[in-house]
């Protein structure tokens, strides 16, 4: 009798315990919006993710005033799934806000506050021209960073300019720098409002390969803030291999690359999940023509080459294949990249139209 009640009991934990695994997880529960002007509205999202055991389905979303809007990504979310809930406010009223949200959701027994805030400015100036970029209020002009034709030994250096839009000062920062970039902050505090820089070297020697180097830096806006996507950069460097050897006299032996097109367009994906395009190459020079690297700047492509190796007078066919699904994430326009022998084609970039 006793083992039959023990029995019981560990099965009433069990369920209890199932049910209440049920968790909706959210990355940042506030989002200061900064400073915007009066009719012109302002938006937050939230990124959140489903970490229960079982499906969560989100019932209702209730904002506190009929000033807010908000838009979710999914209403059911299966598990380990993340989704958004974008939040805009009409700005229709001078002045600091703090407005919330609710969600109504199988997680929870009680809903679940999401809150923006802000201020409302009249004399306000919008910096949207000059820092199209906000990495929650704090504004910038650029938000991949690409290092081209380097050459070992080279330390090219790219400024990005930032601006405060936020209501409270800010020690920006980038964070997971790798050992081949250095940045430098100018000035180390951002007051409301002002503008500063930051300076990124590329140090060339530490590259370990020709061709794409690829990586994600992410931009804090105060020491000790946590990464995520929504402040991350992309960051690419093209390394270029040395060509002394077809210099002066020896320049008359180089291979030479031609191309049938250094653009393939795909046109309109529509519903196909995938298209294919060519490129020939050919070898018109005077040795043979090697291409040692071949990659992708984004993800959602395909490449396969005949041949990497071709004799003077021999071509060989490249074809592109881009994919739907994968094309969705990528940030930047698709290209393949080519690192060759020829010296005056060292770098060959193929651009993929496709829409």
């Amino acid at each position: 009798m006793k083992k039959k009640i023990l029995i019981i009991a560990a099965l009433g934990l069990l369920t209890a315990t199932t049910v209440s695994a049920q968790r909706l997880s959210v990355n940042k529960t506030t989002i200061d919006c900064g400073k915007t002007g009066f009719e012109m509205p302002v938006s937050a999202t939230f990124e959140m993710r489903n970490k229960g055991l079982r499906r969560l389905v989100i019932s209702e979303v209730k904002a506190d005033c009929g000033c807010l809007e908000a838009e979710l990504s999914k209403k059911e979310i299966g598990v380990g799934e993340r989704f958004t809930l974008k939040v805009t406010y009409d700005a229709r009223m001078l002045g600091h806000f703090e407005k919330q949200v609710a969600i109504v959701s199988n997680a929870t027994k009680k809903p679940v506050y999401l809150k923006i805030k802000g201020v409302v400015l009249a004399d306000y100036q919008d910096f949207s021209g000059s820092y199209p970029y906000d990495f929650g209020g704090l504004l910038t002009d650029l938000n991949d960073l690409e290092f081209d034709d380097v050459k070992s030994g080279d330390h090219p250096e790219i400024e990005m300019h930032i601006m405060n839009n936020s209501t409270s000062n800010m020690m920006p920062n980038i964070m997971h720098l790798p050992p081949y970039l250095t940045a430098v902050v100018t000035p180390e505090q951002l007051s409301p409002g002002r503008s500063g820089t930051i300076k990124l070297t590329l140090n060339s020697e530490h590259l370990r390969n020709f061709g794409l180097t690829q990586t994600e830096v992410y931009l804090a806006k105060n020491l000790g803030e946590r990464v995520n996507s929504a402040n991350e950069i992309n960051v690419s460097a093209v390394l270029l291999p040395n060509m002394e050897q077809f210099e002066g006299a020896g320049r008359h032996q180089a291979p030479h690359m031609q191309l049938s097109s250094t653009n393939i367009d795909l046109g309109d994906m529509g519903t196909k999940k995938k298209k294919s395009g060519e490129v020939i190459i050919s070898n018109d020079g005077q040795s043979d023509l090697k291409i040692s690297s071949l990659q992708m700047f984004t993800p959602g492509l395909r490449v396969t080459l005949s041949k990497r190796e071709l004799k003077p007078g021999e071509h060989t066919k490249l074809k592109v294949t881009a994919y739907a699904d994968g094309l969705r994430k990528a940030r930047s326009k698709p290209r393949v990249l080519m690192i060759t022998n020829d010296p005056e084609n060292a770098k060959v970039v193929i651009n993929v139209n496709v829409e």
